[in-house]
């Protein structure tokens, strides 16, 4: 099972993404459906993969920043590999001047095939990281759609508009708080030396430094939302005021 799983994985995505984009969004504009083909298969990976990988973190009774990766914690990497690879060629197909997201990717791709194929230790911290990257998906993902749509759609906008603050919020402390936080025990970890002999130098400093990264953009990201919020919000006021 280990050794198909990641083309099996990889071939699901990709039919997930084309039945999405032909048959079931196949009445969206063309500017919009390459963005909600691709927000379906985030859908179909994000929450799945949040029970998988605490499922497999949960039932390793040797977990730890340094420990072993077993066999279902390497099913979920694989999992999360072939859906950044399929995401990637999206964006590679559909949004090749998005070089921001296409670098994301790759850099998450690294991290994923470095623990999996190369130090076959440290599943348990990268996979706390993909928990805390993609609890927040679903939500993300329809505020994605809703926002597609905003502009032509009045349902879509209302949607958009009260998912909004709690999307925020939820994402600020995810990604503003606990991550920061996690990131900073395992760089403590592995900078003592706990992992020495187990996970190479380059190879947990390059972890860190692509989440650090991946961090400092998210949080920046959040950010000016919340600033275009308060403006937005602001500006509603002053109408009604006038």
């Amino acid at each position: 099972m280990e050794t198909l799983a990641l083309p099996l994985f990889f071939s699901s995505f990709v039919t997930i993404y084309l039945i999405a984009y032909f048959v079931v969004f196949r009445n969206w504009n063309t500017k919009f459906r390459p963005e909600a083909a691709s927000c379906s298969i985030s859908l179909a990976h994000g929450t799945p993969a949040v029970l998988l990988a605490t499922h497999s973190i949960l039932a390793d009774s040797t977990r730890g920043f340094a420990s072993p990766n077993t066999k279902a914690e390497n099913i979920v990497l694989d999992f999360s590999i072939s859906y950044f690879l399929t995401d990637l060629l999206h964006y590679i197909v559909f949004y090749p001047r998005d070089l921001l997201f296409i670098a994301h990717h790759l850099a998450t791709i690294f991290v994923f095939v470095t623990c999996r194929y190369v130090a076959f230790h440290g599943a348990c911290a990268v996979l706390a990281l993909l928990i805390l990257a993609e609890v927040t998906s679903a939500c993300q993902n329809a505020w994605t759609l809703a926002g597609s749509r905003r502009h032509d759609v009045v349902s879509a906008a209302k949607l958009y508009g009260l998912l909004s603050p709690p999307f925020y919020t939820f994402y600020s402390i995810v990604r503003g708080l606990v991550g920061p936080y996690l990131v900073y025990e395992m760089f403590v970890f592995y900078a003592s030396g706990a992992a020495k002999g187990l996970i190479a130098t380059w190879v947990w400093v390059s972890w860190m430094v692509v989440v650090v990264a991946a961090i400092s953009v998210s949080i920046l990201w959040i950010s000016n939302l919340w600033v275009e919020l308060y403006r937005e919000r602001v500006g509603k006021s002053e109408k009604k005021i006038k």
